[in-house]
């Protein structure tokens, strides 16, 4: 019976991540699926694109917690449209959650629509929201292992970035085996390393981003 009930959420979640994916195609909008473990930096990074982009392209952002609004409040400061979603425990964002949210963003056509997934580097890569781009946020703090420990997520991405690089000479972070753990799993996979607080490499992610809008 388990077997049947997950089947099922899995068939209902992917019927309706493939309707997201059509409006946001007849919209003309690029939608990313922002996944990283707690404290990675995702919102410091969505920030940091609103910063940069707000001004010539129309964005939206749907913020996933599992409780509170305070990454929400942060982005609603910026003056782009803000969801929050609480999954009141539950460990990631699905496709209903997201087309919900995206009505009452009321986006307009050729848009940026950043979701910011609940913390965590296992659930979210089985759940597709519909989305046009999948990226892995992972953080110097966190250790060179994550792609060896959480093959779905990296396999899944297609971007991946290193955060918080401005604390690579303070911690031991073998930046060799972070490469070789990615490259086994998805060797065309783009990385960028960046620091949001130091705005190291953020100018090419930044254009990076651009070169997918819309497409």
């Amino acid at each position: 019976m388990e077997i049947k009930v997950m089947k099922n959420i899995m068939y209902a979640n992917e019927k309706t991540a493939n309707e997201n994916r059509e409006f946001f195609k007849q919209n003309h909008i690029t939608a990313f699926n922002i996944m990283a473990s707690p404290g990675a930096g995702k919102t410091s990074v969505i920030l940091k694109i609103i910063e940069a982009l707000k001004d010539i392209a129309g964005i939206g952002v749907i913020e996933g917690d599992i409780a509170s609004s305070i990454d929400a409040e942060k982005i609603e400061k910026t003056g782009v449209p803000v969801v929050q979603i609480n999954t009141s425990g539950g460990c990631h964002l699905d496709a209903n959650m997201i087309k919900l949210a995206v009505r009452d963003l009321k986006l307009r056509e050729n848009s940026l629509l950043f979701i910011e997934n609940v913390g965590n580097l296992v659930c979210p890569s089985a759940f597709d929201l519909g989305e046009s781009i999948k990226m892995v946020i992972a953080s110097v703090p966190e250790g060179h292992d994550k792609p060896h420990k959480y093959i779905s997520m990296f396999e899944a991405a297609d971007i991946v970035v290193l955060n918080k690089t401005d604390l690579l000479p303070y911690i031991d972070f073998d930046k060799d085996s972070f490469y070789k753990g990615i490259c086994l799993l998805n060797d065309n996979v783009p990385v960028f390393e960046i620091s949001c607080r130091t705005q190291d490499g953020i100018k090419a992610l930044l254009n990076w981003i651009g070169d997918k809008m819309f497409k």
